[in-house]
């Protein structure tokens, strides 16, 4: 590896920035969440986000606020210098996750989650974020898997259609017990939306056992977006036991997810979704996002990407 190679994948932010990193990096299509990021604040965020060399910035929360219209950064009076901030980094938001359930029956919970979603895609509007994410995402006790569906597709047309005018598209991620291509592609055909399309958490459906070829086959022309993660068996538990680790560190085969995509000339970002909010146990950011920036680029590299 030569010298200037390892100034790219220098894994201090600060000493990135003095050395001007920000600026000599080639940007590559790669995103993270700052779901793996909870203690870090904007300026942190995006000051860390553009030293490692990422194009873009998936918002799932900053700090303790997970609600993102209700964060600071975004109010009236302060989006347009968060704004700015951003695009002196040379940076994008990839998309907004949303906590929206879509499978959720009760009418009084699926209003708040519609009212969400709204909130959600009105500030993707402003931040010219192009996705919204929501979940499917669960299985009704006792009834029918088609009803489901039905009101799933049903919830994401009207979402779409919302969404239209904005410029944004909602994306439903592959999520709970929606993990296989089977239950997902009725729910988007179902949609009938030009603005519903499909995250690719490619870490579950991989988990399931479904391989990265067959779901492509079947949800490639649905997808914007795509969820990286890498994972081990914990010893002596279930097989559905699992243990986040470093991206290729684990058995979770992502250099063949990143094969199929690169081979079907994917066009969205190759997005870690470092889980340190939920398992605070995991490595910390400033250990997880430069490895991950540096193995990306290698498993793009071997699978042929071409910018």
């Amino acid at each position: 590896m030569t010298r200037r190679e390892l100034l790219r994948l220098a894994a201090c932010a600060p000493a990135a920035s003095a050395l001007g990193l920000s600026q000599s990096v080639r940007r590559l299509p790669i995103a993270f969440s700052t779901l793996g990021c909870p203690k870090w604040d904007w300026k942190t965020i995006v000051k860390n986000a553009s030293a490692w060399g990422f194009a873009a910035i998936e918002l799932r929360g900053i700090q303790d606020q997970i609600d993102l219209p209700k964060c600071p950064e975004f109010s009236p009076t302060r989006i347009k210098a968060s704004l700015q901030e951003l695009a002196a980094a040379g940076l994008v938001i990839s998309d907004l996750g949303a906590s929206a359930q879509m499978h959720e029956p009760d009418p009084t919970r699926r209003a708040r989650n519609f009212d969400e979603v709204r909130r959600f895609i009105d500030l993707a509007h402003q931040l010219k974020a192009p996705y919204v994410r929501v979940f499917p995402d669960r299985f009704v006790k006792g009834e029918d898997r088609s009803v489901t569906f039905a009101r799933i597709s049903q919830g994401l047309r009207e979402l779409g259609e919302y969404a239209r005018p904005a410029g944004v598209t909602v994306i439903l991620e592959s999520h709970g017990e929606f993990r296989r291509a089977s239950d997902i592609l009725p729910v988007l055909e179902g949609a009938k939306s030009k603005n519903v399309a499909f995250l690719w958490d490619a870490y579950h459906t991989s988990v399931e056992g479904e391989k990265p070829a067959d779901t492509f086959k079947a949800l490639g022309p649905y997808t914007r977006h795509v969820h990286l993660k890498d994972s081990v068996p914990v010893t002596g538990k279930s097989p559905a036991e699992r243990r986040y680790v470093l991206i290729g560190r684990g058995d979770v085969p992502v250099q063949d997810i990143v094969n199929v995509l690169v081979k079907h000339d994917y066009k969205g970002y190759y997005c870690l979704e470092w889980e340190k909010r939920w398992h605070p146990e995991i490595e910390d950011p400033e250990v997880a996002f430069p490895h991950y920036a540096k193995t990306i680029r290698q498993y793009l590299s071997k699978a042929g990407f071409k910018a």
